[in-house]
This record gives structure tokens, sequence and C-alpha cells, in this order.
């Protein structure tokens, strides 16, 4: 992750590595959460710091690992909201969300509009991996 070939006017303009935030539940019962451990390892290496304070769960949602595209939008869908720090401190600024897998965006896109509507101008993702789509190959 931390070899990306970004473009440059992301390299200069991102201000912080926003991980996706995991319900308190769960939590509790991995003891981490891997988007903010994946943050937290590229964050000296990009020189961009850390913020766990801008992006909170609104709701708790079922696990995604065994739903449907469809489904996994209605699943997170207003899951997530941004915190009066997202408000004030990164109005019109260049965010990068974390997250350990991406399989149809869902999560992501809704950690993202929540961060736009707090007016966060620009939202870029990273992740560690992708889970397979129908349709790819071997």
């Amino acid at each position: 992750m931390a070899r990306l070939d970004w473009p440059r006017d992301v390299v200069e303009e991102r201000v912080a590595l926003v991980p996706v935030p995991l319900a308190a539940s769960r939590r509790r019962q991995r003891g981490y959460n891997q988007s903010e451990s994946l943050a937290w390892a590229l964050a000296p290496l990009w020189s961009v710091p850390v913020r766990t304070d801008v992006l909170e769960r609104a709701r708790d949602t079922r696990t995604q690992t065994r739903l449907s595209p469809e489904e996994r939008l209605r699943n997170v869908s207003g899951a997530f909201r941004a915190t009066g720090a997202a408000r004030k401190s990164l109005r019109g600024a260049h965010v990068v969300l974390v997250d350990d897998v991406v399989t149809t965006a869902a999560t992501l896109n809704a950690c993202a509009a929540a961060l736009h509507d707090a007016g966060v101008r620009i939202i870029s993702y990273v992740t560690f991996g992708r889970a397979p789509a129908i349709g790819d190959r071997p």
C-alpha cells in the first residue's frame, strides 16, 4: 500500500488518513480496528496524520461478508456520520479513506458521503485488498 504511485496532486493535497470506523462491539471482539492499524502503518511512510476523530458509526451494521451487493448498500446506508471535528478541521480538504478490503465499495462510499456532507472536498480510497468480483478470472 505504501508503494502506491499516487498522482502528484494527491500526494501534495492529502491532509489526513481516515480509517473506516469499526462498530464498538466488533472492536471489543477483535481487540483492534484493522483499517485503523493499516492507517497507522501508512502515516509515517506518507507523512500524513491519522484522524480517528472525524468519522464515526451512527449505528451498528450486520457483517457484510454474506450479503449481496444490494443488501450491502442497504446495510451501510446512513451507518456513518462525520463528527464536529471533521466539519471544523477538514472543510475543503483532501482526505484518504483507509479500509482493509473492498468488495462493492458500499462501506467506503457511505463513509465518503458522510465526509462530503461535512465539507470534505476530495476523498481518495486506499485498501489492502479487493475481494473477487463476479466475472473475475482465476
